[in-house]
Parts: C-alpha cells; sequence; structure tokens
C-alpha cells in the first residue's frame, strides 16, 4: 500500500512529539491560538500599499488638524486677504512681502496651501462626521430589523431599499435645495444617504449570529433583548462595519466636494476641497491652473489613500480570505 507524501508530512509531527514524550516524559505544549484582531493587524500591517494608504492619510489629518500653526493666513478671515493678491502663480511673494504663496492663490487672493489644509479639516470633518453618525443610526436599525423580524424587519428593509434606489447626487441636491448651504446641512444629507449601506451590512451579519447558540443561551438566562443585541451580537457584527465605514468616508469626501462644486455645499466663506476646485474653473483656459489643480490632487490622493486602507481591511476582515 503507497503512502502519500501529504500523509506522511501530517504524521510526522505527531510521532515526533510521542517520541518526545517517551524520552523527556514532558510533551510539547500546543501552539498558543492567535485572536482574530490580533491577525487583523497582522495581515493589514502586512500590505505595503495599505501602510502607505495609512500614513498618507493619517499625515494629512494631523496637517489638517495642525493647519492654525502650518499655514501663514487663515483663508477664512477676510481681513486677510487682499484682492489685488489674486491669480497669483506658485511661488509669488505677497504684496507686503512677509510670506510667499507656495502654491499660488485663488481668485479671492486666498493663499491655495493655506486653503487645502483648511479645507482639508472642513473636508474629512464631514466625511468622518457623517459616517459616524449614519454608522450608528444604520446599525442600529439593521440590528432592530433583524432581531425583531416579521413586519418590523420587512418595513425598515423596504425603507433602506427605498433610500438606496434613488441617485445619491440627486436626492443630496434636492436636500440641499430645500435645506440651504451650511456644513451640519450637508452632514445630515450625508446622512439620510448613508445609513442604508450600515443598516444592510448589520441585519446581514446580525441574522446569522441570531442562529447561533450563545443568542439561544442568553436568551435562556433572560437577558433583554435590546441587551443581547448590543452586547452580544453587535461585538460580532462590527468587522464589516468598519470596512463599510471606512468606504463610507470616502465616498462621503467625494460627494460633499461634488455637491460643494456645484455650489449647494459649504459656504463660499468657509471653502472645502470641492469649493476650492469650483473657484479655479472658470480661469483653467486662461492658463491660471493651479487654482483648480493643487486642491484636485490633495482630494484625490486622501481619497485614494482612504480606498487602500479600506480595501485591505476589506480583504483581511473576510472569514472565507486567507493566504
Amino acid at each position: 500500500m503507497s503512502v502519500s507524501t501529504k500523509e506522511v508530512s501530517q504524521a510526522l509531527p505527531d510521532a515526533l512529539d510521542k517520541i518526545q514524550v517517551l524520552v523527556t516524559g514532558v510533551a510539547t505544549p500546543p501552539p498558543r491560538r492567535e485572536s482574530p484582531w490580533r491577525r487583523i493587524v497582522r495581515d493589514f500591517l502586512s500590505s505595503k500599499s495599505a501602510m502607505l494608504g495609512l500614513s498618507v492619510a493619517l499625515a494629512l489629518m494631523i496637517a489638517a488638524l495642525a493647519a492654525p500653526w502650518l499655514t501663514p493666513q487663515n483663508p477664512y478671515d477676510l481681513m486677510q486677504l487682499d484682492v489685488l493678491d489674486a491669480r497669483l502663480p506658485p511661488g509669488t511673494a505677497n504684496g507686503l512681502g512677509t510670506f510667499t504663496y507656495w502654491l499660488g492663490t485663488d481668485g479671492q487672493g486666498r493663499d491655495l496651501y493655506s486653503g487645502i489644509l483648511y479645507g482639508l479639516r472642513i473636508s474629512v470633518g464631514i466625511g468622518v462626521g457623517s459616517a459616524l453618525i449614519a454608522g450608528v443610526i444604520g446599525t442600529l436599525v439593521g440590528l432592530l430589523a433583524a432581531y425583531a423580524g416579521g413586519k418590523v424587519d420587512t418595513l425598515l428593509m423596504r425603507l433602506a431599499d427605498l433610500v438606496l434606489s434613488f441617485p445619491s447626487i440627486l436626492v443630496s441636491m434636492l436636500i440641499l435645495a430645500y435645506l440651504g448651504k451650511g456644513i451640519i446641512n450637508v452632514m445630515a444629507t450625508l446622512v439620510v444617504l448613508e445609513w442604508a449601506y450600515y443598516a444592510r451590512t448589520a441585519r446581514g451579519q446580525a441574522l446569522v449570529e441570531r442562529q447561533k447558540e450563545y443568542v439561544e443561551a442568553a436568551r435562556g438566562l433572560g437577558i433583554s433583548g435590546w441587551r443581547i443585541m448590543v452586547h452580544h451580537i453587535l461585538p460580532n457584527c462590527l468587522p464589516p462595519l468598519i470596512v463599510v465605514g471606512t468606504l463610507q468616508i470616502a465616498r462621503a469626501i467625494m460627494l460633499e466636494a461634488t455637491l460643494s462644486f456645484l455650489g449647494l455645499g459649504v459656504p463660499i466663506t468657509q471653502p472645502s476641497l470641492g469649493l476650492l476646485i469650483a473657484n479655479g474653473y472658470q480661469y483653467m483656459l486662461a492658463g491660471e491652473y493651479w487654482i483648480s489643480f493643487y486642491p484636485g490632487i490633495a482630494l484625490l490622493i486622501v481619497i485614494v489613500a482612504i480606498n487602500l486602507v479600506g480595501d485591505r481591511l476589506r480583504d483581511v476582515m473576510n472569514p472565507r480570505w486567507q493566504k
């Protein structure tokens, strides 16, 4: 009877352990089991592209938070703007000769380097804030739909399907046309558009967890349904929700930039990256490319960096993903 190489390789460790027990009387301790979160971190850190994206995203966010100390001008302070410095090319000194416009100025005399860092604060703030609020609302809705079932599940999921069935840009334009410009209004609009993604993801994962033994044991102990959802089912639903949240941040930043470019987002006194791009659009054919080019590059970099992180998280948090 022939023995395959695979069978020999599987039986060899067990044979060596038995020999060690016979010789020394001490068995080899079983290998320490790696926790799922430790495996996720290890697999994430092994990707160079994900680490590059995470480093770039963190660097941009830190620079945006430290903008008052890293920029020579507050672009939101109209007293610091000089219309005589409008549309200056990169590398030009300001009228007083106190500092240099390294990336040039826009049509209002705003330093583009300062405007980009301050604009990042608004764009990233709106993206992260709307994703967190929508995540909380959508997760609770999804958990409630999965745990309650029946008519409650049907009603909540049909409402989510209704939100997802309409084009996001069209719905956001309609809402902001009614509410008007403003950071709070933009965030509220993005929350309305994003919560359904979290609800769908949370419901699908919670339906799987609801059938497991620990949920039945919790019910047998008399634990309330709300506590079972929040303290027992929710922690096991976090991995896919983290992935969705990361990707939704990039989507929210891009959607906010689109709305601001169309003139429906933030006010002109608090320009985000999308509004900075819009400010230079009319000067592109005149050769004054820098007004839209540099804010567009900054927007592209932050979206690509966040998507690199989200794509890697989607891979390492997928239970079917194995190297």
